[in-house]
């Protein structure tokens, strides 16, 4: 899932000290490394599940045409994930998974762990948890609208709800390895000093970074 990078409307968090149009293009280059990183997780397809609806022809240009693309609909995130979640699912997918790109050193081991297990059939719910409380992924192989609705969104407390909720359901629950989101100028700087274990190397935000003071 990612907003079209636009200058103003992405990482807003971090400014100052970037300026808006330095921001998209981080944004940019997280969606372009998340893209290109799950096509190295076996066993699925992906997809950009991309808001504003409006800008779709942006995002295209910005992932190979084998990327499927599809405007998020709903009212707060916890509908749009829910809603795209279950679409999928009625495809005739064994499972389907959600991953943001605010987590580019995400490591690879990490999604194809979620994957396979949803495949397998393993796990009902995968969860990914942030260190900031929240989840950077969370995966389905039914629909469960109850892991969504009336969910205190950005607290530091959904990770441990939606896993409170999803075990009250009485599912089996993959919880993976926490790991952590770039919300803050504090997190931006260890992306290049400290990315943490296993990290994968993402290749156009380093680049980027480099050429970035702050």
């Amino acid at each position: 899932m990612a907003k079209a990078p636009i200058a103003g409307a992405v990482k807003t968090r971090l400014c100052p000290p970037l300026r808006p149009a330095e921001a998209a293009e981080l944004a940019r280059c997280f969606l372009e490394d998340r893209v290109e990183q799950l096509g190295a997780v076996p066993g699925g397809d992906r997809l950009v599940a991309f808001t504003p609806p409006e800008h779709e022809a942006a995002v295209r240009a910005l992932v190979p045409s084998d990327v499927r693309l599809m405007p998020q609909h709903g009212a707060d995130l916890g509908a749009r994930m829910s809603g795209l979640l279950t679409a999928l699912l009625a495809e005739g997918y064994a499972g389907a998974l959600v991953v943001g790109t605010d987590t580019p050193t995400l490591p690879t081991a990490c999604l194809a762990e979620a994957a396979a297990a949803l495949g397998r059939g393993a796990a009902d719910v995968v969860l990914g948890p942030s260190e900031d409380g929240g989840y950077y992924l969370i995966g389905l192989t039914r629909p469960a609208p109850m892991l969504f609705v009336d969910m205190p969104w950005s607290t530091a407390t959904v990770g441990e709800e939606t896993l409170r909720r999803a075990r009250a359901a009485g599912g089996r629950v993959l919880v993976l390895p926490p790991w952590f989101d770039v919300d803050r100028i504090e997190d931006l700087a260890r992306l290049r000093e400290d990315p943490g274990k296993d990290a994968y190397r993402h290749r156009r935000t380093l680049a980027y970074l480099e050429r970035l003071a702050f």
